[in-house]
């Protein structure tokens, strides 16, 4: 889930994509796939979970869905503290 060029480069690969143009509209979506028991895996583009963070993290500890961040195309190489977003994750 991404731009239009993040998603077809999975669409390419086979992988099947939703275009989001915006962080609202992309947790919309991933909380209808999480819903979704033939789901398991949701992979997002950077760019859109920015501000929605918090939201996703929330998400993450309820579902058994993983929601996966990857960088699009042109972002900066971040860090992640995987140790801290596990933390979140469990409520510890």
């Amino acid at each position: 889930m991404g731009s239009k060029s993040f998603v077809t480069s999975f669409q390419l690969a086979g992988v099947p994509g939703i275009i989001s143009n915006t962080p609202k509209n992309t947790l919309d979506e991933i909380k209808k796939l999480t819903a979704d028991s033939n789901v398991g895996l949701i992979l997002v583009s950077d760019d859109m979970t920015k501000s929605i963070n918090d939201e996703l993290t929330k998400l993450r500890s309820e579902k058994s869905t993983l929601v996966f961040t990857l960088p699009s195309a042109g972002s900066e190489k971040t860090d992640v503290d995987y140790r801290l977003m596990l933390k979140k994750i469990l409520g510890v």
